[in-house]
Parts: C-alpha cells; structure tokens; sequence
C-alpha cells in the first residue's frame, strides 16, 4: 500500500498540506518498506483560497491509502477523502521512518476497518452482472 508524507525536510511529517513542499511516497507491506518518490512544489503556497494549488498535490497522492498531515483545511480533507485517501493528522511533527515502522506493526496484526479498508484500496469488490449467468 502507497502511503504519502506531507514535508518540509523529507524526515518528518511537518507541512500542512496545502502548503506543504514536498510530498514522499513510501510502498509499505508487513514485510517491507520502500522509498517510491518525492514531489516536489513550488510557488506561493500559502495563499490561502486558492485551491488550484491543490490539484497537483491530489494528484501526486491519487494511488496512496494514507495521508500524513501536521494540519489540512477541510477543503482539502474533503478533496483528499473524495479520491478515497485516509488522511491522518499527527500532533506535532514526526519522523517518517517512525510512522512507516508502527504503521508497518500494524499491518502484522488485525489493522482496525478503516486501515483494512484503505488497504483494498485499487481492489475492491466490483459486480459484474454479464459474469453471472443463470441456469434454470
């Protein structure tokens, strides 16, 4: 599962979202962890309202699971929800390698419903009707 990190030093979760610079990218498994990419941003990305500056950052989160935020708007949680990515405020700023290893943890155990969830993510269920055939 891609797991996206919004930051300023590339070490910890320490950017508010829409403001953030950099964005990481990690593949984690209960097995493994892996390094996918960074985004990078530019511009004046505190200028509050203008929510055009979020198109490229929902972009670069798209195929991940989780987001790790210090702080995100709610228009941007909204927007970041809508493209089925679980956003998650830490408290103060938190190195990535910590979060990635408990994350990690709990993908060994019995991840509560919602990480179950966001693990589908890419495969869930669909029905198709013309596979169905009925014999009478």
């Amino acid at each position: 599962m891609k797991v996206a990190f919004a930051t300023e030093d590339l070490k910890r979760v320490d950017a508010h979202f829409g403001w953030a610079k950099n964005i990481a990218v990690y593949d984690v498994t209960p097995e493994e962890i892996h390094f996918v990419t960074t985004y990078k941003f530019t511009g004046d990305l505190q200028e509050d309202g203008t929510e055009d500056k979020l198109a490229p950052k929902l972009d670069a989160i798209e195929d991940c699971a989780i987001l790790y935020v210090a702080a995100i708007g709610g228009s941007g949680a909204a927007r970041v929800v809508a493209k089925k990515v679980h956003p998650i405020k830490v408290a103060e700023p938190e190195p990535i390698d910590g979060l990635l290893l408990r994350l990690q943890t709990v993908l060994r155990g019995t991840p509560p419903p919602w990480l179950r969830k966001a693990l589908n993510k890419g495969h869930e269920r669909t029905l198709n009707l013309e596979d169905e055939v009925l014999h009478g």
